[in-house]
């Protein structure tokens, strides 16, 4: 191929070859910059692209995880705030109780006392009954008390269990204590009630433990997600400040490029001189 020809500019055809290659480099960077990627989709390359998105859908699913741990924290905290006061209830109707062995007190007054010990009795499977959180009562009757079973893992094999405690007047904890101070035994009544105290105390003891299992449970969830994050970002995130210096570079490359072709392009008109 004869390099002085109007029908083929071989200088124009290896400059325009090269033009393009820059522009695709230069749109590459672009792309880079505009999004912190350097791998944004399959065709940047294809294995890393997969790997990224696996461990992105994996962080995405310790979403659920840590929901499930807040809602299980929540339940039980509301339990734990019932549970003191019922614990306080009882040191309250233990009083009482214990006032109504004064041999000096008046028929009116063993009354009102009575009154006040039912009354406190009452408040109890109140608070226990209305101490639910999202549908879940950690501290009501039997029948409906649930225990959390928050999620522990992104399989959904595994959870962190915090038990329900029956805390009403009918259940096994304040099992002896009077429904009222009408008749009274010194030798049975107040060891019950106090047995009741200490039964509750425990469990609230219990919930705490399993408070804090999901907090400890929570925090490395969470460390365990950042670092997911963290390690996808090293696979896929752009480094800004070399694709900076690359995009100084290409754009001088292109400007040169264009004069290549300007240039190429200009050379068959130089071939009308050969025939003046």
């Amino acid at each position: 191929m004869s390099l002085f020809s109007v029908n083929t500019n071989v200088g124009a055809m290896v400059a325009l070859q090269s033009l393009a290659v820059i522009n695709r480099e230069l749109m590459t960077v672009q792309r880079r910059i505009s999004t912190g990627l350097k791998i944004s989709s399959p065709k940047d390359n294809g294995a890393i692209w997969a790997i990224a998105q696996g461990q992105r859908a994996e962080s995405k699913a310790y979403d659920a995880v840590i929901a499930s741990l807040q809602r299980g924290q929540s339940a039980v905290d509301v339990g734990m705030a019932a549970g003191e006061t019922v614990s306080d209830l009882l040191m309250q109707m233990k009083e009482k109780m214990v006032a109504m062995f004064d041999s000096s007190l008046t028929t009116a007054s063993r009354k009102a006392l009575d009154q006040d010990y039912r009354m406190l009795r009452d408040q109890i499977d109140r608070t226990v009954n209305n101490a639910g959180f999202n549908g879940l009562n950690l501290v009501g009757p039997a029948a409906t008390a649930r225990g959390v079973q928050a999620l522990a893992d992104t399989r959904g094999e595994t959870t962190v269990d915090v038990d329900a405690i029956d805390l009403s007047t009918g259940g096994t904890l304040l099992a002896g204590v009077p429904a009222d101070l009408t008749t009274l035994n010194n030798l049975v009544d107040i060891p019950a009630i106090t047995a009741a105290i200490d039964n509750v105390n425990a469990s609230l003891g219990r919930l705490g433990t399993g408070s804090k299992a999901l907090d400890t449970h929570l925090n490395f969830v969470r460390k365990m997600q950042d670092t997911l994050d963290a390690s996808v970002g090293r696979l896929v995130d752009a480094d800004l400040a070399k694709e900076s210096a690359r995009l100084q570079a290409l754009q001088v490359q292109q400007q040169l490029a264009i004069q290549a072709l300007a240039i190429a392009n200009r050379t068959p008109t130089l071939l009308l001189q050969l025939f003046r």
